[in-house]
């Protein structure tokens, strides 16, 4: 069964409502002068779920009058969570100097911006871009960049607050972070303002490759009452499938922080609507070519945000799922 009601936060931008209706492409059907898009995306091109954000960005395109093929070129780039290849791929498309570029998350905006000052950017999925350095103010970005933030800091706590609520006799929280993702930080930070109220204790765990979630996760689960939090980082999104596998093993309930994460097998996740954003962010590409500067552009936060519930885990994890809590999904999974 699913639940549609939305959870909102935030205002919807003034580019959602300009793409929602279609407008005729700036070049004829078969015209020979095309503009050029690039994307560097952070997860790899098999990944499924990449896939999926890049169809939502496609169909965005199409619903602002931009086809591929037919008015526009596109170059895209995998980043596969290794940082080196993502400042390669940087590198290379900001020498290609495309009409714009789309850049998801902070592992693929960083290293572009420290490649160019002029090709206009528009970002998804970055959390506190002004903390970032990445743009001046989020109502004035000023710079060549600008786009959806990931998610306001304050939403972490939520995610203590949840596995307390789903598995009350959790004391001790192993909070999964990537010491590369700087926003890790910020999001452990506002954890903590609501641990005390919940009886929770919070205990960083550092991860940097596969190896390390293997070692940190088994030996975290050994000690009992202990649940796990996920903090978001392209590390977690490329090995989420051996993070799930850890956590049902040694029954861990766990929290993530998007939708697929659930969907994917984990027990509950809290966060953004993703798929919208990347369908919105086709809207300022589109404002990008017709003429507008990306620094004038404000940066716009999430504007829906979603509770999946994964009942078919939670029943493995012998877990009674309170009915307050099934009323308030968006979406359960049976």
């Amino acid at each position: 069964m699913k639940r549609r009601a939305l959870l909102q936060l935030g205002l919807i931008g003034a580019c959602y409502a300009g793409y929602t209706t279609p407008v005729p492409a700036l070049f004829p059907s078969g015209s020979r002068t095309r503009r050029r898009i690039a994307v560097l995306i952070t997860l790899a091109a098999d990944d499924g779920e990449a896939q999926r954000r890049l169809n939502a960005f496609r169909e965005g395109l199409r619903q602002t009058g931009w086809v591929e093929g037919d008015n526009i070129e596109r170059d895209i780039r995998w980043g596969a969570s290794d940082a080196e290849r993502s400042r390669q791929h940087a590198a290379a498309l900001a020498a290609d100097a495309p009409d714009a570029i789309l850049a998801t998350g902070s592992a693929a905006l960083g290293p572009l911006l420290n490649a160019t000052r002029t090709v206009p950017i528009v970002f998804v999925h970055v959390p506190d871009p002004v903390g970032a350095g990445f743009v001046d103010t989020l109502a004035r970005p000023g710079g060549n960049a600008t786009g959806f933030g990931q998610f306001e800091f304050s939403v972490s706590g939520k995610w203590v607050e949840l596995l307390k609520e789903i598995a009350p006799t959790v004391t001790r929280a192993g909070v999964l972070r990537d010491p590369a993702f700087t926003a890790a930080i910020a999001q452990l930070a506002a954890m903590q303002t609501v641990a005390p109220s919940q009886r929770m204790e919070l205990v960083p765990l550092t991860v940097r490759a596969a190896a390390d979630i293997e070692r940190a996760v088994t030996s975290f689960a050994q000690t009992p009452g202990v649940g796990l939090i996920l903090t978001s980082s392209p590390l977690v999104a490329v090995h989420r499938d051996l993070i799930i596998d850890l956590a049902a093993r040694h029954k861990l309930p766990a929290v993530y922080f998007e939708r697929y994460l659930a969907v994917s097998g984990g027990l509950i996740s809290y966060g953004p609507d993703f798929m919208d954003q990347f369908r919105r962010s086709a809207g300022y590409i589109d404002r990008v070519l017709r003429g507008e500067k990306a620094g004038d552009l404000p940066v716009q936060e999430p504007a829906k945000y979603e509770l999946v519930l994964n009942l078919k885990t939670a029943r493995k994890l012998g877990l009674n799922v309170p009915t307050s809590l099934l009323a308030r999904a968006n979406e359960v999974i049976e």
